[in-house]
């Protein structure tokens, strides 16, 4: 689990270094911004299955801040809805 933070982190650094001119010739039809909400939600998952939950509540919280760059389609409602159970589960916690 340590390595997937890791991983995560190191992607979330990566994201603002990349421009919407660099995503958009990867073939990726989000811009940058619409990348944050996902990134956040796998680190807030990772610190969460690590016991800190305090941490997994800050990445949730920046999640919920860039949700707006989303779209209504299936991937935002994907995002939106692992946002929801991780909401669920640092509840439960």
């Amino acid at each position: 689990m340590r390595q997937e933070l890791v991983w995560d982190l190191r992607a979330l650094d990566a994201a603002g270094l990349v421009t919407d001119e660099r995503v958009a010739q990867a073939g990726v039809t989000l811009s940058v911004a619409g990348l944050y909400p996902s990134l956040h939600l796998n680190v807030g998952e990772c610190y969460r299955k690590l016991g800190d939950l305090g941490r997994a509540h800050e990445h949730l919280q920046h999640a919920r801040d860039t949700i707006g760059a989303l779209g209504d389609d299936a991937y935002g409602q994907l995002i939106k809805g692992g946002l929801e159970r991780l909401a669920q589960q640092l509840t439960s916690e």
